[in-house]
This record gives structure tokens, C-alpha cells and sequence, in this order.
């Protein structure tokens, strides 16, 4: 039996990823594959704990090395428990969000060392890395208006930090990207889901 593949889905707040996600998947399944769509923080019983610990927000929240901790916690048991085991089985792995959101948030947005959060994944999820990386980028000003009509005025701890944490977090995923270009497409996010579907799924190359 064949390997999988793992797919990637990155950006930032409300640039669709969970809808690509699951077009994508609909796409894949109906050309035969075998297809697990999950999510970062979570994905497992235990990292959907740690999602709650990190996102609710209730309470004071965590500095930024906890949180990076707490995340690469998440991962480590959502790759062994689920994403390796799926690929092992020759399914498509499908996750909105990975280790590139870790390096763009808690990295570019909270200011900590890109190698020690890549340490850490080293650590925890024995540096598995996504076959294909989307990243999907999309205008501020249609990412402000589509947050205003999904988010309602409520947002995650992290998701309703400031302008300024969110324009470091959308730098840094531009710059992984562009320092890995074989495993990143930069997909434009804008238009109707349909059409971005389109771009991503060509981009993986399904």
C-alpha cells in the first residue's frame, strides 16, 4: 500500500481555509481517495483539550512561550494519534492549520525564535512536515469584512488580538513562504469558494 499525502491548509483569520478544506476533501473522495480532514489546535481528544485551553476567552490567557508549548503538545498527539496513522493506511490527510501557523503567530506575532518553535516540532511530531502547504492569502479589507459577518463581534483569545499582532502574523507567513517554495503554493483567497477551489486544487495537484 502506497504512502498518503499530507495536505496543508495556512493564512490567517478568515481567509477560508475551513471551507477549502472541505471542498477539497469532496474533490479527493470523489476521485477515489481515502481522505481525513481535520484541524490545528485539535484533531485528537487530548489537542481539542489543549484547543479549549488555548482559545476560550475566558480568563487571562497564556504568554507566548506557554502557548508555544502548549501547541507543539497539541500536534505532537495529533500526529501520532492521527496523522501518521492515516498516511501509513494511504489516506489524504487534510488539516486546517499546522506548524507554519505556530511559526507565523507565535513566532511573527509574538516575537519568539523561528528555530526553537522548529525545535519544538522536532521534539514533539519528529519534524513531519505537510507533502503540500496552501497558503491562502486574501485583501485586509475583505478579510475585515468577512471576520465582521462570521465572527459577529466575538472572537477567539488569539483571533481577536490586535491590527498590528495580525499584520506581523500575515509578514511571517509570507516570508516561510517564500523561503520553502517547494512545498508552498500562495494561493489568492479572494473571488466566490468555487473559484478559490479551483486554485488550491490545483495547486495540490490532484
Amino acid at each position: 500500500m502506497s504512502m498518503g499525502r499530507f495536505i496543508a491548509l495556512e493564512g490567517g483569520e478568515g481567509v477560508g481555509k475551513s471551507t477549502q478544506v472541505r471542498l477539497l476533501a469532496d474533490a479527493l473522495r470523489a476521485r477515489g481517495h481515502g481522505v481525513v480532514t481535520t484541524r490545528e489546535p485539535g484533531g485528537t481528544p487530548g489537542a481539542e483539550a489543549i484547543r479549549a485551553m488555548l482559545l476560550d476567552p475566558a480568563g487571562e490567557g497564556w504568554g507566548p512561550r506557554a502557548e508555544a508549548l502548549l501547541f507543539a503538545a497539541a500536534r505532537a498527539d495529533h500526529v501520532d494519534r492521527l496523522i501518521r496513522p492515516a498516511l501509513a493506511r494511504g489516506e489524504w490527510v487534510l488539516t486546517d492549520r499546522y506548524l507554519d501557523s505556530s511559526r507565523a503567530y507565535q513566532g511573527g506575532g509574538s516575537g519568539l525564535d523561528d528555530t526553537d518553535l522548529l525545535t519544538l516540532h522536532r521534539i514533539g511530531s519528529g519534524g513531519l512536515l505537510p507533502d503540500r502547504t496552501i497558503l491562502l492569502e486574501l485583501h485586509p479589507d475583505e478579510v475585515a469584512q468577512r471576520l465582521a459577518v462570521r465572527d459577529r463581534g466575538v472572537s477567539d483569545r488569539i483571533g481577536g488580538r490586535d491590527v498590528a499582532y495580525h499584520a506581523r502574523v500575515a509578514m511571517a507567513f509570507r516570508r516561510i513562504a517564500a523561503a520553502d517554495p517547494a512545498r508552498f503554493a500562495v494561493v489568492e483567497a479572494g473571488g466566490s469558494p468555487d473559484a478559490v477551489h479551483a486554485r488550491v486544487l490545483a495547486a495540490v495537484g490532484a
